[in-house]
């Protein structure tokens, strides 16, 4: 089938602008980033500069293919990532627009590839969890009701690819950083820095230019992994109870 890809070209020869492409024969059995492919190879045989785009595991595991397609983070396909998504799902003649996640927080580096390092900094803020070393533990010597255990899980399901903020109107970073505390909230073996991880995941967060939260719910609809909103309501929960901690400490 025949597309027209409008693509968001930055960097090197380009300002900043939507630059139109013509792909006169889309296998549909291609996923979205070999059709990418195709594009550059293309690109590269017409001496042009290639489309920057990132990519690396392409199994939907490492969130790093983070495009917005149509308006849309990692595409029209609830729970999926870009690399999931395939060119069946679209029609002769459709123009489909692609370009990089929009946030402060995430200044673009070339074409659609961001920088995304700030959730690397948040995540380093919280710091580490205090284990005992030595021989491991049999699985079952810490008892986790399976109800929690299945929150901490799927707050862990979070892969950090960015969409949220991509999706929030406000690019807020709420719904990652609240699934990473939540985390380890919820496991025994986080309690001991439970409060000044959450502090300093926050206050990082803030740091970083992220916007607020204003429960429009746009990051749950987008998320590839279906993080719920419910581990930011958590995480200010907990958020409130360690200011109230801290502010004793210091009176």
């Amino acid at each position: 089938m025949k597309l027209t890809l409008k693509i968001w070209r930055q960097g090197g020869q380009y300002k900043g602008e939507f630059v139109n492409y013509e792909l006169p024969d889309v296998n549909p059995d291609m996923s979205f980033l070999e059709m990418l492919d195709v594009l550059n190879e293309q690109l590269v045989a017409r001496r042009e500069e290639p489309v920057a785009f990132e990519h690396d595991c392409r199994e939907g595991i490492c969130g790093t293919c983070s495009l917005v397609i149509d308006g849309r983070a990692h595409g029209p396909i609830k729970g999926t990532t870009t690399c999931q998504v395939h060119m069946r799902h679209y029609h002769e003649g459709d123009t489909i627009v692609i370009e990089p996640f929009r946030a402060q927080a995430f200044p673009v580096i070339r074409d659609l590839v961001v920088d995304r390092s700030s959730f690397d900094r948040i995540i380093q803020s919280g710091g580490y969890v205090s284990v005992n070393t030595g021989q491991a533990q049999d699985a079952n010597s810490i008892p986790i009701e399976k109800e929690q255990a299945s929150h901490a899980f799927d707050a862990a399901a979070c892969i950090g690819c960015g969409a949220c903020v991509a999706a929030c109107p406000n690019a807020s970073a709420m719904l990652f950083t609240s699934a990473k505390v939540s985390h380890l909230t919820l496991l025994p073996q986080g309690q001991v820095e439970r409060q000044r991880r959450v502090l300093q995941m926050v206050a990082q967060m803030d740091k970083e230019g992220f916007g607020k939260c204003s429960n429009v719910r746009a990051c749950e609809a987008e998320c590839p992994k279906e993080i719920s909103v419910s581990n930011i309501a958590r995480m200010n929960r907990e958020f409130v109870s360690a200011t109230f901690a801290s502010d004793k400490e210091l009176a």
